[in-house]
């Protein structure tokens, strides 16, 4: 049995689902690859329109999931409206999303509609003509901007300055670590509900790094709402350069480039700004980033792989004790050494994440005895009666508004590329092919591209499958959902602007609409 044949490269529209361009990306800046050389000019790639009317080949499947997608969210909100209302027990305000309906403007509303009008407007073009090193700041400030003006919406008390003063907060147990010492020690002793001074729920929650993080803040003087809410935008921000940088190590810089815009006016934002799971999105984000700079080799590859590796271990490790659920990025990184097909960062890695659980362990914290207890006291409060019947497709609801149409029909293409790409390699170790191992230059980048984002669409799946999140996943699966993001660089140039105006439009709608917990 062959694989299937496919039209060459010089035909092949730039729509198709399965990328076929050869990998360039340490190709020198202008370099014609050989199928180009000879021809006197590079291949059109633009998607050919058949006259009015006519559709881009792989549109309709696109939108067709899009559609899919809204009519998912739209049964979660009646189905889940109508159990809340008889039964409550669900246990948010307006199912599926932890928020209250309460269309509003703010001040942040006229800032948002500017960010996403001059993204819309310059964002492609200076995505593409930006030197590198530039680009990434930028791509960072303009996050910052985004994530900003939607959390402003709500005004600064509401959208800003109360955020992470609540009593779930971690502000609300700083004034416990006086003694560090001491409450890393007893800090098992107060996560289950009938312990005595029990912690507040997101303490409880969570392994002590992400209440540390606010301690530090405290101890430094940048105590109180403003500055950790600022902590949280800023170092969040930073995720669309991580998720960059990573792209451009494990695919090409042509793909990094045209995701660019998409990382930026993010529906995730709504969410980033301002929740610690913003902050630890980035976390997450850089410590991917640095394991695919350690994985690469060739030219573009980084002087000192051994100590990038190690500082991606150190990330890893505190990714971990930032948040239990978090260990699931190492499906995330095991994509990305699959993809780089080497192991050779994988030992400085774990010396890394051996370090930083060694340091949490001698200070008297058992990540393993806080996780059993982390269990029992989920399923003594809200998951105990909240229907995992519901929230099994319901939390996908959330996630999905969260990515943003351009991220679902992307998405699509990615699962689409990786199921082909994974049966042509079937076929070929069959047929014992000299290439049924791995081709000498590896899957192409669009391939690659897809792997990453079908990665995480597992990580996605496995967080759900479990149990463990039951409501405001729209918050807790950030540092999978930013890895969706880039699928729109799989969806065809021409329209692109369309599909991040949809991008910006249901951020814009979300907060406009909602008014959520985060």
């Amino acid at each position: 049995m062959a694989a299937e044949p496919s039209p060459p490269p010089s035909t092949r529209p730039d729509s198709a689902e399965a990328g076929s361009a050869p990998d360039t990306r340490d190709a020198p800046s202008g370099a014609r690859t050989p199928q180009q050389r000879g021809t006197g000019t590079a291949p059109r790639t633009r998607t050919r329109w058949r006259g009015p009317g006519a559709w881009p080949r792989g549109l309709r499947p696109d939108l067709a999931v899009v559609a899919a997608a809204g009519a998912l969210v739209t049964a979660a909100v009646v189905i889940g409206g109508a159990i809340e209302r008889e039964h409550g027990t669900l246990r948010v305000h307006w199912p599926p999303y932890y928020a209250h309906l309460e269309p509003h403007l703010g001040p942040g509303t006229p800032a948002a509609l500017l960010v996403a009008g001059a993204v819309l407007g310059y964002g492609p073009a200076l995505a593409a003509r930006l030197r590198w090193r530039r680009l990434l700041p930028a791509v960072w400030l303009a996050s910052m901007a985004w994530i900003w003006s939607l959390a402003m919406v709500d005004g600064w008390h509401r959208g800003v300055e109360n955020q992470l003063t609540s009593a779930y907060e971690y502000l609300q147990e700083i004034d416990r670590f006086a003694d560090a010492g001491a409450a890393l020690r007893t800090f098992t002793d107060h996560i289950l509900l009938h312990s005595p001074d029990n912690w507040v729920p997101h303490v409880a929650g969570h392994p002590p790094a992400a209440v540390l993080t606010f301690v530090g803040l405290d101890r430094v003087g940048l105590g109180g709402g403003p500055w950790a809410s600022a902590w949280v935008i800023t170092v969040g921000a930073s995720a669309a350069a991580a998720v960059l940088v990573a792209l451009r190590a494990l695919t090409d810089e042509e793909h990094a480039r045209r995701a660019a815009p998409f990382l930026v006016l993010a529906p995730t934002a709504v969410w980033v700004g301002v929740s610690a799971d913003g902050y630890f999105t980035a976390v997450a984000a850089w410590a991917l980033a640095l394991l695919a700079l350690a994985a690469r080799s060739g030219t573009g590859a980084v002087r000192a792989p051994r100590a990038v590796a190690f500082a991606a271990g150190l990330l890893f490790g505190l990714t971990c004790y930032l948040s239990y659920g978090l260990t699931l990025c190492a499906l995330l990184g095991l994509t990305v050494l699959a993809l780089s097909r080497t192991l050779r960062p994988l030992p400085w890695v774990l010396a890394g994440v051996a370090v930083v659980a060694a340091g949490f362990t001698l200070a008297g914290f058992n990540w393993w005895e806080g996780y059993r207890l982390l269990t029992e006291r989920y399923y003594e409060g809200a998951a105990r009666i909240r229907p995992y019947s519901y929230w099994v497709w319901g939390n996908v609801a959330c996630a999905v508004t969260a990515a943003g149409p351009a991220a679902v029909a992307g998405a699509r293409r990615a699962l689409v590329s990786a199921a082909r790409t994974g049966r042509q390699a079937a076929v070929r170790l069959r047929a014992r092919q000299p290439g049924g191992e791995l081709a000498a230059a590896g899957p192409d980048s669009r391939a690659r591209l897809a792997a990453v984002v079908a990665a995480a669409v597992l990580t996605i799946a496995v967080a759900d499958l479990s149990g463990m999140s039951k409501a405001e996943t729209e918050r807790i699966w950030l540092p999978f959902l930013t890895w969706l993001l880039p699928a729109a660089a799989l969806l065809p140039r021409r329209g692109a602007r369309y599909w991040l105006a949809a991008q910006a439009a249901t951020a814009l709608a979300v907060n406009h609409l909602l008014l959520t917990g985060w």
